[in-house]
């Protein structure tokens, strides 16, 4: 299902092709480095970047013996350049190569996931203007509140994941640092020099001080990111899966020519993209946890946290790219019933009326405990007995004391609750 919704972009980047390329980036750079400090003769340098070059398969075998992955890398590629293979890997600890590699790879995949965060806004800010003005009933609790705009609702949508995009854009900045301080970090066997060329090289920042490792809070940032993300798209998905149901039918997911809801029920629409989007959040929420639990490490480091990066980088950058592609081709297939949202608004007879009729009956007794009592009163027989509220009040003379027709136009007028509107959509779309 992935493969069908993500771009290739994403995917590509976590293959074994792309993991070993970003490796001998690395290895490539540092070897320059040693040339550029004078430890590495030049022509060396140029016959390393002519030839180098690794075959997944190979590694792969010679790793079977050696339990190494590095190792196995370092191995082939040595291989593939000869006699000047003794210069690969020069001065360097495994995690000098495997945590910048990580940088680059982590740094692409964040700037593909703010090109797809991009195109979702694009989408989300089209139907908030489309529908600015489309009076919905709005819902606390799931039951009917007061009248907003469906075009608010998108809106408000924009601006969370503006927020998601802050967060997704910081994360890929505090994740852009490589490190080449060898075994322990302290640099015993290789020249600081070396870590700030790579990195410039690399387009990379330098971290300011490591372990064997970068600190593993830089990850979790990344995936804490991902994860309040994805959590906004099923935030979004859920809500128009409860407008989707039958009872509502406000919006509805595009249905497809040849698609079928049910194997038993060929009625059946399903709004099954938001669903699939609602659970593989679960996964990168869950995945967070992974990262956190990565941040504490013996001493300058040890191996526990590789195994679950091994998984959770791909899957939370593939999934949430999923997520988000996804997600925008609902958007631009929704289905929205007008009809239906202006029988929705019909239904309670406009009991949503009553925190307008509150205030002005409070002003008129000056108690607004009495004015409460007497408006909930009206509102629940109405909505026991299933009743039109405004004709309730109409007919009721005691109220109409109170009210004149004319004011009761304007207290039951729908559009009059979105008098604000341009005023939010200002605000947020600056």
């Amino acid at each position: 299902m992935i493969s069908r919704y993500t771009l290739p972009e994403m995917g590509n980047l976590w293959t074994d092709e792309s993991k070993f390329g970003a490796w001998l980036k690395v290895e490539i750079a540092a070897c320059e480095a040693w040339a550029e400090l004078g430890e590495i003769p030049n022509a060396a340098v140029n016959r390393i970047k002519k030839k180098a070059s690794f075959n997944v398969k190979r590694i792969r075998k010679i790793e079977e013996k050696t339990r190494h992955d590095v190792v196995a890398f370092v191995t082939n590629v040595a291989a593939s350049v000869g006699e000047d293979g003794k210069y690969v890997h020069y001065g360097l600890t495994s995690s000098d190569v495997l945590d910048t590699a990580n940088a680059l790879l982590l740094k692409g995949a964040g700037e593909i996931l703010l090109k797809r965060l991009d195109d979702l806004q694009k989408e989300v800010k089209r139907l908030a203007y489309k529908y600015k003005d489309q009076p919905q009933m709005g819902r606390t609790h799931g039951i009917h509140a007061e009248p907003t705009s469906l075009g608010l609702k998108f809106a408000l949508w924009y601006d969370e994941m503006t927020r998601n995009r802050d967060r997704l854009e910081k994360a890929t900045e505090v994740i852009s640092y490589g490190k080449i301080s060898g075994a322990v970090g302290a640099y015993g066997n290789i020249d600081p020099r070396i870590e700030k060329i790579v990195c410039r090289k690399l387009g990379l920042k330098v971290a300011p001080i490591s372990t064997q490792v970068n600190s593993r809070d830089r990850y979790a940032e990344f995936i804490w990111a991902i994860a309040i993300t994805a959590t906004s798209l099923e935030k979004f998905a859920l809500e128009l899966r409860h407008l989707q149901r039958t009872e509502l039918r406000e919006v509805e997911e595009g249905f497809g020519k040849g698609q079928t809801g049910s194997s038993a029920m060929p009625h059946k629409k399903n709004p099954i993209s938001a669903e699939n989007i609602c659970g593989m959040a679960r996964v990168m929420r869950a995945n967070l946890m992974a990262a956190l639990e990565n941040v504490p490490l013996w001493h300058e480091r040890d191996i526990s946290h590789s195994s679950a990066e091994r998984i959770i980088l791909p899957d939370c950058t593939i999934g949430l790219h999923y997520l988000m592609v996804r997600l925008t081709g609902i958007l631009k297939k929704l289905v929205v019933y007008p009809e239906n949202l202006e029988k929705n608004i019909k239904l309670t007879g406009g009991l949503w009326a009553s925190g307008r009729l509150l205030l002005v009956l409070t002003d008129k007794l000056g108690s607004r405990e009495r004015a409460y009592r007497i408006i909930q009163k009206a509102a629940h027989r109405a909505w026991n007995e299933g009743a039109d509220f405004k004709a309730e009040i109409l007919a009721d003379n005691e109220l109409m004391k109170h009210f004149s027709p004319g004011q009761l136009e304007k207290i039951f007028d729908v559009k009059s609750y979105l008098k604000h509107t341009n005023m939010i959509f200002k605000r947020v779309f600056k």
